[in-house]
């Protein structure tokens, strides 16, 4: 038996390391810096659509983002911060998805999602094609897409013609969660192959961490990059509200309640964070693994991972 061999050659191991320095070199040519956080919190995170990990006899969770660390940091004066490390979401297992992987968070003060948009474009062009112009790139609104790929405006659409688009979705889906699987499976499939796609203007139901656009309630300051159909990154224009952050947390819960998950401690230090002052910035996580497996050709993520987790997942 080879159950012990990595699940990754040696060849496709050492082209992910060489990934990863030009990451850094990346970032050190732009004078951002690099920052370690602990990957254990007293609280995971609120979100409906993620699972934290919690530790045993309560010690705590792995973290899913260093996002709440890095708010710390740059309410305390740090200025822009980028870290690569790992990151752990329970339940996730497939091509695409495992329990642990590796992601890649930054943060820039004083910028906008646009700005920051341009910025992820700009690092997976060097990492992809460090000698040339690399993928061309397309910026869409979420609605747009929805106008030009659906024929409805996804914003204002109402339940029962989401529903009748959306025929072939799981029982009991929520409006958000109808959204989602139209994007997914209507819309997503259709970006086109080997280009990069922003997707941007999400609504403000879907954009937990995210400001709302100025002059437009309806929309929050998200956006998500793809490369072909895979999604690489999320990021937001960063909320700077501590009261509306509270707020938002104590929603999640009330949404986790009625699909009868279980209600997930809010992090006070982060909002005392932001309470105490969060710059104005933009910040995005990024799918190592994810990157990795566009750069090397390969269509399932643990052929770019040394080893496959060994978390025993739901095991609590």
């Amino acid at each position: 038996m080879n159950a012990w061999h990595p699940t990754a050659t040696a060849a496709a191991l050492q082209r992910r390391a060489d990934l990863i320095a030009r990451i850094r070199t990346f970032f050190a040519e732009r004078g951002v810096t690099e920052v370690s956080t602990p990957v254990i919190t007293s609280s995971g995170v609120t979100d409906p659509n993620i699972d934290s990990i919690e530790l045993a006899d309560h010690a705590g969770y792995l973290r899913t983002s260093p996002e709440y660390w890095h708010k710390r940091l740059l309410a305390s004066g740090f200025g822009d911060l980028y870290e690569l490390g790992p990151a752990f979401r329970d339940g996730e297992s497939g091509r695409l998805h495992q329990v642990e992987f590796t992601l890649l968070e930054w943060y820039r003060c004083n910028w906008d999602w646009r700005q920051l948009a341009d910025e992820v474009v700009a690092l997976i062009r060097h990492c992809l094609a460090p000698a040339g112009q690399g993928p061309a790139v397309h910026y869409r609104s979420w609605n747009d897409c929805f106008r030009n790929m659906l024929g409805i405006d996804g914003l204002k659409a109402d339940d029962e013609e989401l529903c009748r688009i959306a025929a072939d979705a799981p029982s009991g889906c929520s409006r958000d969660m109808l959204l989602d699987f139209l994007f997914a499976t209507r819309i997503q499939p259709a970006f086109p192959p080997e280009h990069i796609t922003v997707v941007h203007d999400y609504p403000a139901s879907q954009a937990a961490l995210a400001r709302l656009k100025p002059g437009d309630p309806l929309v929050a300051e998200r956006f998500e990059v793809f490369i072909g159909t895979l999604e690489l990154a999320n990021g937001y224009h960063e909320l700077r509200d501590a009261q509306e952050q509270s707020a938002r947390f104590e929603r999640d819960n009330q949404t986790r309640t009625r699909l009868e998950r279980r209600e997930m401690p809010i992090d006070h230090s982060l909002l005392a964070a932001l309470e105490s002052g969060l710059p104005d910035c933009s910040g995005v996580a990024l799918g190592v693994d994810r990157l990795a497996m566009t750069a090397l050709g390969e269509s399932n993520i643990t052929e770019v991972m040394a080893f496959r987790p060994g978390y025993r997942q739901n095991s609590r």
